[in-house]
């Protein structure tokens, strides 16, 4: 499986931003739900930016059915990301469902071969290591989270801005992508304030729909 290796070397350059991220997640999620709970949670659901989102609305005071509502929301792009990466998936429906649950932001971008098509082999390859350092960085957080302290003061909650910038400086080719990559950013821009958390980044992704025209 030589593409399952060339997906997983492209995954280690994650590793690093996804196993300082799982760290502050367990602190975070712990004297809401407990280290137990925490670390369950990263295996199960493995959605990063989703489960910061529901766990900020559970220790703000929030209920069950507004967390999971705002873990939906943001995990709302996976919809056209996974109607993109379907035709590269193989087996029955069951198989094709477990494969797809390897598919996180990083691994969808390595995986994508130009031509509009993706690479199975180099999804599965590229998530391993950042699965591993998710779930690592979780438990090390949940357990050991009076060690670590504020991950604000680490400067950790610049993570997240930072990893999708290098996803998007990653992909963007301002020839091809130049102009939906602006109306998306201006879409979201204008509906962050205005808008529950989750669908500024829905409605942005409707930019993609330019490069329908472009093909």
């Amino acid at each position: 499986m030589p593409q399952m290796k060339e997906g997983f070397k492209a995954g280690l350059a994650f590793t690093i931003p996804t196993l300082a991220l799982g760290p502050s997640f367990g602190v975070l999620v712990e004297p809401v739900l407990g280290a137990t709970a925490a670390i369950l949670m990263s295996i199960f659901v493995f959605a990063g930016a989703a489960q910061f989102g529901s766990v900020t609305v559970l220790a703000a005071g929030g209920g069950v059915a507004s967390a999971v509502s705002a873990g939906l929301l943001i995990n709302g792009r996976f919809l056209p990301m996974g109607l993109a990466m379907a035709p590269a998936l193989r087996g029955g429906p069951l198989r094709r469902a477990a494969e797809a649950q390897a598919m996180v932001d990083a691994s969808w971008a390595i995986a994508q071969r130009g031509d509009g098509g993706f690479d199975r082999e180099m999804m599965l390859g590229a998530t391993i290591p950042q699965a591993a350092c998710w779930w690592a960085g979780t438990a090390i957080g949940a357990l050991g989270g009076s060690l670590i302290g504020d991950p604000r003061a680490l400067g950790l909650d610049a993570m997240f801005p930072a990893f999708y910038l290098a996803l998007l400086v990653y992909e963007m080719d301002l020839r091809v992508t130049g102009m939906s990559a602006l109306l998306g950013a201006a879409i979201a821009l204008c509906l962050v304030p205005i808008a529950p958390p989750g669908i500024p980044v829905v409605a942005a992704s409707a930019a993609a729909l330019l490069g329908l025209r472009q093909r």
